[in-house]
């Protein structure tokens, strides 16, 4: 098969995970990379071989040897950056979130429908082995009709301070930053039932516990102690057409004693817990059986979910195939995101 040649737009810490995973694939290219910092785009240029630096992303755009883009950069520009790629011709693997609002979520929709190339949103868990074997469980009628999921990502510690905590870049904090993947990954689990309300709480009151001493954690590039305008914690409850229901907790810091990742869902024949270790439970001749699948690995394998979303990717440009993250998706995770949000701003239910 004839190569790709891809660009890459954002030189950022998660591009890392994106050059790894192309660097891997066969026939094809990484023939661009851009970034408005031009050592940072040079820097990974020459780690990973690739002959064309950007600092504008119009310039790489403008190239028409590429053919396919990353994005990997704030999520205030993922709207702009993904439209222009669109009508440049170019296929578009999208870091999530899609975007910062429902309205420039709208405008993406259409700019793929316009274009007719393709637009796959790095929801990265649902491309995690572990995520597909639940898959196969859920469609084989394993656990029945699933009617409440429930999860969370609790940083006690880890609000990674620069863009992350702008909200004029990032959109929000914690719960748009890594409750994300959480209501993406209980949500896709489900079925994608069809959101129509969401009841939601969000809270400033730690900041960024900048003072706190002896604890590590990741820091963004531009990391300043002094910018957050994001909120710390979020909760929400979100209902679904079919009757369902999903609750979600995340937060960038708590006063908890540990970190904690929890996903849990809860069907009329079985449940399952995805994290922080796979379990499958099930009733069999009048006893409750808590089955441990035999496999390597029970909870995400980051760098091999990678691999396997930009596979997919790669499969889709190829061959035109919807990808299974599509800007449809996007959308209707803006839609529960933004309602969110909302409905904290307002102190009420939001119907969507």
């Amino acid at each position: 098969m004839n190569g790709i040649n891809i660009g890459l737009i954002g030189a950022g810490s998660i591009s890392e995970l994106h050059l790894q995973a192309y660097k891997k694939q066969p026939d094809v290219r990484l023939s661009a990379i851009c970034d408005l910092n031009g050592d940072r785009a040079r820097e990974k240029a020459s780690r990973y071989g690739i002959p064309q630096v950007y600092t504008d992303y119009r310039d790489l755009l403008s190239d028409p040897e590429i053919e396919a883009v990353s994005i990997c950069t704030w999520n205030d520009t993922h709207a702009e950056i993904g439209i222009a790629a669109l009508r440049a011709g170019k296929h578009v693997l999208v870091e999530k979130p899609l975007c910062r609002t429902v309205e420039e979520a709208l405008q993406m929709q259409a700019a793929v429908r316009e274009t007719g190339k393709i637009l796959q949103v790095g929801f990265v868990r649902r491309y995690d082995d572990k995520a597909r074997l639940i898959r196969r469980f859920i469609e084989k009628g394993e656990v029945g009709d699933i009617y409440y999921a429930k999860a969370s990502i609790l940083r006690r510690l880890g609000n990674p301070g620069g863009w992350f905590a702008d909200s004029s870049r990032s959109g929000g904090g914690p719960l748009i930053d890594i409750g994300v993947h959480m209501i993406d990954l209980c949500w896709y689990l489900m079925g994608r039932p069809k959101a129509v309300s969401v009841s939601g709480n969000t809270y400033n009151r730690l900041g960024n516990r900048s003072n706190v001493r002896g604890l590590s954690f990741y820091k963004a590039a531009d990391y300043d102690a002094s910018l957050n305008t994001v909120e710390d914690m979020a909760n929400a409850m979100i209902r679904f057409e079919n009757g369902a229901s999903l609750m979600v907790d995340v937060s960038f810091t708590l006063h908890a004693s540990k970190d904690e990742v929890t996903v849990k869902l809860y069907g009329d024949k079985g449940g399952i817990e995805a994290e922080p270790s796979l379990l499958i439970v099930s009733e069999k001749h009048d006893t409750i059986l808590n089955i441990e699948p035999q496999i390597d690995h029970k909870t995400i394998q980051i760098e091999a979910a990678f691999q396997n979303e930009v596979k997919h990717f790669i499969e889709c440009c190829r061959t035109g195939n919807t990808p299974i993250s599509p800007v449809e998706d996007g959308l209707e995770i803006m839609k529960i995101l933004c309602g969110i949000y909302e409905s904290a701003r307002l102190g009420q239910e939001i119907k969507l």
